[in-house]
C-alpha cells in the first residue's frame, strides 16, 4: 500500500517533531476501508438482485467465484493471505480456493446454527443504490459484516507495515540532513548480501559501516525489540521505547534513541558523536529546516 508524499513528509515531521504521527495513518486506512464499504455494498446490490429466484448460494457464486483474484477471494470468505500461507505452506490460487471454501463452510454454519438456537436478535441489513434496494437476511448480513470486518483488519495491517518500510530510510536521511552527516557517510548504496535486511547504516570516520535499526513502535514490543537486538546493530532508533528496551541496548552496547521524548532528535547528534560519525550542529530553526530537507529529499 503506497503512502503518498504528503504522508509521508507529515509522518516524518511529527516524529522527529516529538508529536503522534499516528492520525495521519489513521486518516488513510479510515479512506481506503469506507471507500472499499461503498464499493463492496454496491457488488452485494447486483450480486443479490441478479441471482434473484437462483437456488444456489448467490455469495458464493459470486464473491467466491474462482475467477477473482485469489486475494479477493480468501478476504470473501473470511480470511487474509497470511493466514492461508501460514497453514498450508503456500500461496497458490488452487490452495487459497479450496481454503476459502472450507473456512465460508465452516463460517454459514456457525452462523446458521447462531441463528436457529433461537436467539431473540435480528439483524437485517438493507442496501439502496440508486433505484436498486435490496434486503439481507440474518445469515447474510452476518456474513458481509463478517467480510469487512477481516478487509479492515488487512487494511490496517497493510498500511502500518507500509509506513516502516516505506518512512524509515527517508526519516535516517532526514536526520543524517539535519545534522549534517555528509552524503559519503550515510549513502546507502552498494550495501554487501549481508546489509539485505539493514534499515539503515552510517559510516563512522575510520570505515565502519554502523547498522541501524528504526522501529517507528510504541511501549510494549518486546518481540519487535528482540528480533532487532538480535541483528546486533550499532544504532536503534524508535518511536518510544520502554525502560526495558533501553536497558537492553545499553546491556548490549547499542546507542539508542526516543524521538517521542522532548528534543528527543537530538540525541541522535550525541550518537553520531559518540560513533566518530562527522557531523554539525543543526543550523537554524528545526520545522524550517524539516521542511527544506523534505523537498529536497522528494523534490516537491
Amino acid at each position: 500500500m503506497p503512502l503518498n508524499t504528503d504522508a509521508k513528509k507529515n509522518i516524518i515531521k511529527k516524529v522527529i517533531s516529538n508529536q503522534d504521527y499516528r492520525d495521519e495513518v489513521l486518516v488513510i486506512i479510515d479512506e481506503i476501508f469506507l471507500y472499499y464499504c461503498i464499493s463492496f455494498f454496491k457488488q452485494v446490490v447486483y450480486a443479490k438482485i441478479n441471482t434473484l429466484g437462483e437456488q444456489s448460494d448467490w455469495y458464493k457464486k459470486v464473491f467466491l467465484n474462482p475467477d477473482l483474484p485469489k486475494e479477493q477471494i480468501a478476504i470473501n470468505s473470511g480470511l487474509n493471505m497470511k493466514s492461508i500461507t501460514n497453514a498450508f505452506n503456500s500461496s497458490k490460487k488452487e490452495v487459497v480456493i479450496q481454503a476459502s471454501y472450507d473456512n465460508y463452510n465452516r463460517l454459514q454454519k456457525t452462523i446458521n446454527d447462531l441463528v436457529s438456537n433461537g436467539n431473540n436478535f435480528e439483524i437485517k441489513l438493507s442496501i439502496k443504490f440508486k433505484d436498486v434496494a435490496v434486503d439481507l437476511t440474518v445469515a447474510e448480513s452476518l456474513i458481509v459484516i463478517n467480510t469487512i470486518a477481516v478487509k479492515r483488519a488487512e487494511i490496517r495491517g497493510g498500511m502500518w507495515s507500509a509506513v516502516g518500510k516505506q518512512v524509515e530510510k527517508p526519516l535516517m536521511t532526514t536526520l543524517c540532513m539535519l545534522f549534517n552527516v555528509p552524503f559519503e557517510y550515510h549513502a546507502q548504496d552498494g550495501n554487501p548480501d549481508s546489509f539485505r535486511e539493514v534499515d539503515f547504516y552510517v559510516l563512522s570516520k575510520d570505515g565502519k559501516k554502523l547498522r541501524t535499526e528504526v522501529k517507528l513502535m510504541g511501549k510494549g514490543n518486546p518481540e519487535s525489540a528482540d528480533a532487532i537486538f538480535a541483528r546486533e546493530p550499532a544504532i536503534f532508533l524508535a518511536d518510544k521505547l520502554s525502560d526495558k528496551n533501553k536497558q537492553q541496548a545499553e546491556m548490549l552496547n547499542v546507542q539508542w534513541i526516543e524521538l517521542r521524548n522532548d528534543g528527543g532528535y537530538k540525541r541522535f547528534q550525541e550518537v553520531l558523536n559518540a560513533l566518530n560519525v562527522p557531523n554539525s550542529d543543526l543550523n537554524g530553526d528545526l520545522n524550517t529546516r524539516l521542511n527544506e530537507i523534505l523537498k529536497e529529499i522528494y523534490g516537491e
